[in-house]
């Protein structure tokens, strides 16, 4: 998904945001949905990665206390011409990991224990580097700001039944309900369509930083595989933040539904080997994690 497309999209959120404020309350109201979507985007910019590493019980790691996986970030992040990102561990037994932070200067790269435990070394370089593609695309600043302004929308219209009686509001009580119903569904139909086109973004930038798409292929794999099957209680308490991870660490995810966070995982296997097959000429990957 390129630069403009996502624009236009985040602008679509933004107004949606402001067309709720406006039909709930009139122009005060689109007055105050602006300068609260404002006022939430700010503190999404400065503290976002804070908030969901320590949601995640995530810890900082270095060299001392987990020196091949750091040192396989470190390699990476080199091979993808990125300063070296914090780098956090997460009790936790599904494989899964996430990327965070404002911009590749201030960003962290997570990964569950369960990930490390599951994986060979070359899959989790594929996973990675995944995560370091959403870092150099700026994905995890879009990503954050999206699901912020996207449940502000959900809780905006989750208050509709207050504003009914308003005078300023032109809907009435029928309108309101339906501000109730199609205001966060159009958010979530915004907000998929952001999510899933930079995971096949980030497939394709991972295997490019790694030189190995197959690593990544066989990595989505399994992971998908376990995520079916263990779960991830603390993503399960915070929904919203689903879109994160390399795959979806709910349960609720068996369809590429026009709902799913992520593509279907077979997609993106099948995009990955073929990817594969137009680099089998090149040499083998770069790096000290092979």
């Amino acid at each position: 998904m390129n630069i403009f497309r996502t624009g236009l999209l985040l602008a679509a959120l933004t107004a949606l945001f402001m067309a709720v404020g406006f039909l709930l309350g009139g122009q005060s109201g689109m007055l105050l949905a602006l300068a609260f979507a404002m006022a939430t985007n700010l503190f999404a910019y400065w503290n976002s990665d804070k908030v969901v590493l320590r949601m995640y019980k995530a810890r900082e790691v270095d060299r001392a206390s987990a020196p091949e996986f750091y040192d396989l970030v470190a390699g990476l992040a080199r091979n993808a011409g990125l300063p070296m990102p914090r780098v956090y561990l997460i009790d936790n037994p599904q494989p899964n990991a996430f990327a965070t932070g404002r911009n590749p200067e201030n960003a962290a790269v997570a990964a569950t224990t369960g990930l490390l435990e599951r994986l060979n070394r070359q899959e989790v370089a594929g996973v990675m580097a995944h995560e370091l593609a959403h870092v150099k695309n700026r994905d995890t600043l879009i990503m954050t700001i999206t699901a912020t302004i996207a449940g502000a929308i959900s809780m905006l219209a989750n208050f509709a039944l207050f504003f009914g009686n308003n005078r300023n509001n032109p809907l009435g009580l029928i309108g309101t309900i339906a501000v109730m119903i199609l205001a966060p569904l159009a958010a979530m139909l915004v907000q998929m369509a952001i999510s899933r086109g930079r995971e096949y973004a980030a497939d394709q930038g991972g295997a490019e930083i790694s030189g190995q798409p197959l690593w990544l292929a066989s990595a989505l794999e399994k992971i998908q595989g376990s995520a079916a099957r263990i779960d991830n209680r603390d993503a399960e308490r915070n929904p919203a933040t689903a879109h994160l991870f390399i795959i979806n660490p709910l349960h609720a995810h068996a369809v590429d539904s026009l709902f799913s966070t992520h593509p279907k995982t077979d997609n993106r296997v099948a995009r990955l080997r073929a990817m594969a097959g137009q680099l089998r000429s090149e040499p083998a990957a770069r790096g000290p994690w092979g």
